[in-house]
């Protein structure tokens, strides 16, 4: 059976030469005679695996030595409360940008733990921009400053680092993690959900500078302390092994491709290959400010809704799924994370012209 191009934004496309290699090796993993899946997490197998999953998105990222890289679980969701917990170091307030539903959701788990100033907004304009430094509003005694650097929702995506001064930076980067070169030491802390562009569903990923750790609120769970996790090595708990080995075959095929800078490449060629029709179109349309369009999650519609089935219809016909957009903002999305080859690309814009020339008379 052929496989299909999947714009799912999560759990998402995984490149095919990883899902092979982990075929190759789900009975036998290096002649241990077990599958990862069966593995200890104290056995040496399995730690040689973390290990060296570590390593290589140490590598890729460049990330200073005074960061600590965390292989968690609950994703961006749980984050959103571990963080306050973690961060906050007695102080009370915490700062916000709210450029999506991701943001909201942040910002709603953050009022548990303390007062949330949203500093800046865009959603005067339905989340169709990223409101600049010089309007956002940050309080002098914030412990942190939280973005969503790609809202995989509306298609939002930071192409500049804020500067927060002394105040810690705290990025929600889990749909465009490790699509593009990042400057590691702008950002106190970095996480993300690995079922886009790292791995599958059920890892999450934290990298947090090592002074912001060590003073989590007193009713914080023990698994959700930053410092006992990485003094644990991550391990506090029984991490998701299964995921950080698939992450691990995620990290070498990165490699492979030449590095974050060719991964980059390649993803802008991809993005600017559908934005340059969707731009030229008069059947659909791309809502978000163009110097704010996510590479990664391109959010369009039909100008005629009514069509929205048949579309989805005809394009899983070609060969191409899970398009739909979000039932928060309706619409057609198309994710293209790192592992969807530009012959995807190429195949949904030829069928937005074939279907643009059919009913767009």
């Amino acid at each position: 059976m052929a496989r299909v191009f999947n714009f799912s934004a999560g759990p998402a496309v995984l490149p095919e030469t990883v899902l092979q290699q982990a075929a190759a090796e789900m009975l036998d993993w290096h002649g241990s005679g077990m599958s990862v899946m069966e593995m200890s997490h104290r056995g040496k197998e399995f730690i040689s695996i973390h290990a060296e999953a570590e390593k290589d998105l140490r590598e890729l990222l460049a990330v200073p030595a005074n960061y600590k890289v965390l292989f968690l679980q609950g994703g961006a969701i749980a984050e959103n409360a571990i963080v306050p917990m973690n961060l906050l170091r007695g102080r009370s307030v915490a700062d916000y940008v709210n450029t999506g539903e991701w943001s909201k959701k942040s910002i709603k788990e953050a009022k548990k733990y303390c007062k949330v100033n949203v500093a800046a907004s865009s959603e005067d304009k339905q989340f169709t921009y990223i409101p600049p430094q010089q309007d956002w509003k940050l309080s002098p005694d914030a412990g942190y400053v939280h973005i969503c650097t790609n809202e995989t929702i509306g298609g939002l995506e930071y192409h500049w680092v804020p500067d927060t001064g002394e105040v810690p930076l705290v990025a929600d980067m889990s749909s465009h993690i490790l699509s593009r070169p990042v400057d590691v030491k702008r950002y106190g802390l970095i996480y993300g959900g690995a079922q886009k562009n790292i791995g599958p569903a059920g890892l999450t990923v934290v990298i947090v500078r090592e002074d912001l750790i060590g003073q989590a609120a007193a009713f914080t769970p023990s698994a959700f302390d930053y410092k006992l996790q990485a003094e644990a090595d991550s391990m506090y708990n029984t991490p998701a092994t299964y995921a950080i080995y698939i992450a691990g075959l995620v990290f070498k095929w990165v490699k492979q491709q030449g590095g974050l800078a060719e991964v980059e490449r390649r993803n802008i060629a991809k993005a600017k290959l559908l934005y340059d029709y969707l731009d030229q179109s008069k059947f659909f349309l791309s809502p978000v400010e163009p110097r704010d369009r996510s590479r990664m999650n391109v959010p369009f519609k039909l100008r005629n809704e009514a069509l929205d089935e048949e579309f989805l219809k005809g394009a899983k016909a070609a060969g191409m799924v899970q398009l739909k957009g979000h039932r928060s903002v309706g619409g057609m999305r198309a994710s293209i994370y790192n592992a969807m080859p530009i012959e995807g690309v190429q195949r949904l814009v030829a069928y937005l012209r074939e279907f643009e020339d059919k009913h767009g008379k």
